[in-house]
Order: structure tokens, then sequence, then C-alpha cells
């Protein structure tokens, strides 16, 4: 599957921004699908994910109760939505797309669970 992140930018602290990821290739509605971010000199880190029948959603405790994972199936899209953004958000971020082997649970998680990553969107928080 190919994916497509857009939707990052700059902004400022307790702003808010909603990245889309647009997929391609595969029947997308399958699959568990995930959000992750990597900051300079940081590893890759879970943001977020939602399972295929978008009855579960997991996020890092670092973004709960202020981002929102979502998709629409019906436009193979999923959605981060961003609130209360803070400077700590400052990174890139990928959309991932889970194996078709990966099981909704821990592993959703681990970045080893994804077999499909999208190019990345910088989204920037200032102070």
């Amino acid at each position: 599957v190919q994916l497509q992140a857009s939707g990052g930018g700059l902004v400022q602290a307790g702003d808010s921004l909603r990245l889309s990821c647009a997929a391609s290739g595969r029947t997308f509605s399958r699959y568990t699908m995930g959000w992750f971010r990597q900051a300079p000199g940081k590893e890759r880190e879970f943001v977020a994910a939602i399972s295929w029948s978008v009855r579960s959603t997991d996020y890092a405790n670092s973004v709960k109760g202020r981002f929102t994972i979502s998709r629409d199936n019906a436009k193979n899209t999923v959605y981060l939505q961003m609130n209360s953004l803070k400077p700590e958000d400052t990174a890139v971020y990928y959309c991932a797309a889970a194996r078709q082997t990966t099981s909704w649970g821990p592993e959703v998680k681990r970045g080893a669970a994804y077999n499909s990553w999208g190019q990345g969107t910088q989204v920037t928080v200032s102070s």
C-alpha cells in the first residue's frame, strides 16, 4: 500500500492541526492504521492507532485527551486531529498500515507491526 501524509505545518502552542493520510494499493479498510512520530535526535514513537473496524483506538499517554485518530474507509484516509499542541509535539509524523497478521492489542504500539509507511509530514509547534 502507498501512503501519502499531509497537513503538517508550523503552529503556536495551543493551536490545532489535522493530519491526513491517503492510502492506495490494497484494501485499506481491512487493516489497522497507526500514526508515529520522530523528533530530532530521538527514536520513533507511537502516537495513535485505529482498528480496521473503527471500534478500537489506542493512544500514547503523552497525547491522550488531545489527539484523536479517525478513519474514513470509503475515502481510504486516516486522520489525526491534534489539539492543544505543545512544543514537545514537534516531530515528523508518519502514518503506517499494519501487517495483515497484526492483531489488535499491545503490538499495535510497535513499529514492527506495520509494513507500509508514508513519507512523513513535519509538525512544528512554537512556544
